[in-house]
């Protein structure tokens, strides 16, 4: 049986039928300056949309898996087509519906609404569980839109990379003196997500040993330059390691492995890394993660005859993979978990209480960022020239000629990191306001409306973030674990976020439930803003890029974090019961 003939039939047992002819004719964005849709507001979802489902960009297109093992861009290809001919029909003051990768209606609204509003695997409460959810999706009623994925906002691992990076130099600030320089992280995971961690590593002079079961995950690492080397040998990769870390060189090496096995590995070896962490998919047992024991293909074969063994085996080797952390922690490395809820999992399907002994990233490393409105800002040059990202990487190092950590990632991300899809670049900027009262954001994204309306950016430039940011997300999990006021779990804030960038003008808002961690563990918005150089653009980049980070301020801050309430004073964020005492 043809590889394209097994892909076809797990697309149909999937409910997502053949592969849309549109699909393949596109293989990706559109790009230049003509368009097929009214207006570039309708333009810019189209092609984020197939710039999602790019086979540079996403890690299974011919399903519509984007990331995360089951994370879709759309419910069926049937939909992706109808997504697709009401995007190019739809009116400038009109807004279409999608729930869960399925367009359902549209509406008359006006030009300063969102074009597209998007809600993804929301689920009521008692309902909110990957059983039920599981026999939805088997009804073809609803898709696991995991963040950027289902709000086309995904543009490859070059856009986590920013936030891995951060996160690590975080960690070497803390407890290296500011440099992984002869440090040893191990992981697992190179997907979507985690496939970002061995160039995070290396540019910030580490060495990185990452454990990964498909073997095309590594391969597809190393030739796009985030990982270095792979290997099917633990003592290979573990000798390299410790001869680069000596040598105090940068170096990465894929091991072609189960993470719990790599982790037992090393702990039978006595071998002890510096970090230790974990990005692989856990937060879906069923989809995400592959248990010990089996190759890729046959952990296949046990999830289609048997899912429920698959499951319980899952499980099992997370509760592995988690006491394999715990113990290498006990040994002397730096432990944290990366967001994908292996915690969760084995405390509530294995019992396992002490988990939770070691931090999540956020509270460990981020939490702080947040408080001040300090996210994962991206944009995509929709014209697909990557001089038009070279002229903004210029432009965000001149607006901010203060800010040296900046202008190195800029530098690193030029040096080496390869773009998937339309050209696009990540820069964490947040809240501070200048004289006229305009966020870093704000800032930014209005100087590039104006190269846009100069003609210095051949087409207009799409504006959204990963969901990973200070004041969209509720994950307990993750983004708002160890919260000081105990509102880890309050999903009002997200909802306030997503309905206040609506009301500030978005051109794409969306809400998901589950994301990184899993069905019933999170909920968390994006939004999109094309900057097509109108006075429209500018107009919504001003009020868009003031409430999206403003909202991490005013969550922070009424979780009584010091840094956020300074934030609020610097930069005049009304809140008002505080501010009326």
């Amino acid at each position: 049986m043809s590889e394209q003939t097994e892909t076809n039939e797990r697309a149909e047992t999937q409910g997502v039928g053949e592969p849309s002819t549109q699909w393949r004719e596109y293989q990706g964005a559109s790009t230049g300056t003509d368009i097929e849709c009214k207006g570039w507001r309708q333009e810019a979802a189209l092609r984020m949309l197939n710039n999602n489902l790019d086979p540079d960009v996403g890690e299974n297109p011919e399903d519509l898996v984007v990331y995360g093992g089951t994370g879709r861009a759309a419910r069926s290809w049937d939909a992706y087509d109808a997504i697709l001919a009401e995007l190019r029909e739809l009116d400038d003051d009109e807004t279409l519906l999608v729930q869960s990768g399925k367009p359902v209606g549209r509406f008359t609204t006006h030009e300063r609404a969102p074009r597209v509003l998007i809600a993804n695997s929301n689920l009521v409460g008692k309902w909110d569980d990957w059983e039920h959810f599981h026999e939805l999706e088997a009804k073809g009623l609803i898709m696991y839109g995991q963040m950027t994925a289902g709000s086309w906002a995904y543009i490859g691992t070059q856009g986590i990379i920013q936030g891995t990076y951060e996160t690590l130099a975080a960690l070497a600030d803390e407890h290296f003196a500011g440099d992984l320089r002869g440090k040893i992280v191990a992981t697992g995971g190179l997907g979507g997500m985690g496939g970002a961690q061995p160039l995070s590593v290396t540019m910030n002079h580490g060495v990185c040993i990452a454990a990964e079961v498909d073997e095309s995950r590594i391969d597809r690492r190393i030739e796009t330059g985030y990982c270095i080397e792979k290997t099917d040998d633990l003592d290979e990769a573990i000798e390299n390691a410790k001869a680069a870390a000596e040598a105090g060189e940068p170096y990465s090496v894929g091991v072609h492995i189960n993470a719990a096995d790599m982790l037992e590995g090393m702990l039978d070896r006595d071998f002890v890394p510096d970090v230790i962490t974990d990005q692989t998919s856990a937060h879906d047992e069923l989809e995400g993660y592959y248990p010990s024991g089996y190759t890729v293909e046959e952990a296949n074969q046990l999830r289609d005859e048997n899912p429920e063994n698959y499951v319980e085996e899952s499980l099992d080797t997370m509760a592995r993979h988690v006491q394999g952390i715990l113990d290498i922690q006990d040994t002397g490395a730096i432990a944290f978990e990366y967001g994908n809820n292996i915690r969760g999992q084995v405390k509530d399907h294995r019992e396992m209480e002490h988990a939770f002994d070691f931090p999540g990233f956020v509270p460990a490393y981020i939490r702080p960022l947040f408080c001040q409105g300090k996210g994962p800002f991206r944009w995509a040059a929709l014209s697909g020239n990557s001089d038009d990202i070279h002229r903004t990487d210029e432009a965000v190092v001149e607006l901010f000629p203060e800010k040296e950590q900046l202008h190195r990632w800029i530098d690193l991300a030029q040096e080496q990191v390869e773009f998937q899809g339309l050209p696009s670049r990540v820069c964490w900027l947040g809240y501070d306001t200048d004289d006229d009262g305009l966020t870093e954001r704000a800032r930014f994204a209005l100087r590039i409306n104006e190269l846009v309306a100069e003609g210095e950016i051949e087409a207009p430039v799409v504006v959204t973030r990963d969901h990973l940011d200070a004041g969209s997300v509720a994950s307990p999990n993750r983004e708002t674990e160890a919260m000081r006021d105990g509102s880890d779990a309050i999903a009002d804030w997200p909802i306030l976020n997503a309905l206040l960038n609506c009301a500030a003008g978005a051109d794409i808002v969306s809400v998901h439930d589950g994301g990184g961690v899993g069905i019933g563990n999170a909920l968390h918005t994006n939004n999109h803003v094309v900057l097509d150089g109108s006075d429209l653009a500018a107009e919504k980049a001003r009020r868009v890029f003031t409430t999206d980070p403003g909202m991490g301020v005013i969550r922070h801050a009424d979780a009584g974090y010091d840094v956020a309430l300074e934030q609020a004073d610097k930069s005049n964020v009304r809140i008002p019961m505080r501010d009326s005492e």
